[in-house]
């Protein structure tokens, strides 16, 4: 199998052509440049593979950035996925599981699979990784996660940023990782699956939180608070579940926290600043051009704190404000009233 023996693969598929799966397209790409390795993205609308194929760019999504030579894009995933060693999945959370059953029969047998996405499954209350393995009966050694502080853009302008590879399987981590090492993205591996999830899944509420408080016009003080406060309950939840402390004080836990919280190119601090400004819910869906994960998830990562038997205010407020058991200007009132205790509970 390639990613025991070393051997670097001659095609790899991008399931997705967004923001994100484009440009980790392009992160592959440019550390492909002088191999024979081919990158093959799949999208849905046929516009955009045209774009990709004519002339190098995804304007939909990255404006003006310029796609490397090796990547091409099909609108028919078999075409996308034959003889693709590697598959990086970059799709909606919340369509993953459907969209793995239409796929499951067309894999390579021995393809490795990397989640690019950052979100829970409403009603199991699943992890991308843990859907992957149901859907596709893949051994944990052949499912990689990347996470981290890497908004889509900036990567796209080849602004320097790090990252990280998790798996199971220390070599499978460390084979993904060579293939995705432009001079400009340098992922760091780990073996800690669930607290890279976690981060990267928790920080999108907590965000949202952030952005609220952004489009209410309070001080840095205030986010400041809710980031850090954000973070210990993060942590909570990880480490009730089997993941490690150090991982969120990493790249994919405060790195992706804090990149999420103050960017706004965060598509989840810009509908939570939207919502603090004091649209509706309905008005922030219809604004945004791509998935606000937290929205998406929030409900999922309550539940399975409650399940968990871990508690996270900031959490289960800002779904009561998604699900309009509560105001924006609720927030703020409700989480300083809570019982005083030490930091460290």
């Amino acid at each position: 199998m390639s990613y025991a023996d070393g051997l670097a693969p001659e095609k790899i598929a991008v399931l997705g052509a967004g923001s994100w799966g484009t440009t980790f397209a392009k992160i592959l790409g440019d550390a492909a440049a002088g191999t024979e390795r081919s990158i093959m993205l799949w999208g849905r609308r046929q516009e955009v593979v045209d774009q990709i194929n004519q002339h190098h760019r995804n304007p939909r999504y990255l404006s003006s950035t310029e796609l490397p030579a090796n990547i091409s894009a099909s609108t028919h995933v078999r075409d996308v996925l034959q003889g693709a060693q590697l598959v990086v999945l970059a799709v909606p959370a919340q369509t993953l599981r459907e969209q793995l059953r239409g796929w499951a029969g067309q894999l390579a047998q021995d393809a490795v699979v990397v989640s690019l996405m950052k979100g829970l499954e409403l009603g199991t209350d699943q992890r991308m990784s843990q859907v992957i393995a149901e859907e596709l009966s893949l051994p944990p050694g052949r499912i990689v996660v990347v996470s981290g502080p890497n908004l889509a853009m900036e990567i796209a302008r080849q602004e320097p940023t790090a990252s990280v590879v998790a798996c199971a399987d220390e070599n499978t981590a460390k084979w993904v990782a060579r293939l995705c090492k432009p001079a400009y993205f340098r992922p760091y591996t780990v073996d800690d699956v669930v607290g890279v999830e976690i981060g990267g899944i928790v920080k999108n509420v907590i965000a949202l939180c952030v952005g609220i408080c952004e489009g209410q016009k309070v001080g840095d003080n205030t986010k400041a608070s809710v980031i850090t406060r954000g973070l210990a309950e993060t942590t909570r939840l990880a480490l009730a579940l089997g993941g490690k402390a150090e991982t969120m004080a990493g790249l994919a836990g405060l790195g992706d926290l804090v990149a999420t919280c103050s960017s706004s190119l965060s598509r989840n601090h810009t509908a939570g600043r939207m919502l603090g400004e004091g649209l509706t819910l309905e008005e922030v869906n219809n604004r945004m051009t791509q998935t606000a994960e937290g929205i998406k998830s929030g409900r999922a990562v309550s539940d399975l704190a409650a399940k968990m038997g871990v508690d996270m205010p900031i959490t289960n407020a800002v779904v009561g404000v998604l699900e309009g058991r509560l105001t924006v200007d609720d927030l703020g009132p409700l989480l300083l009233a809570r019982q005083l205790k030490s930091e460290g509970d």
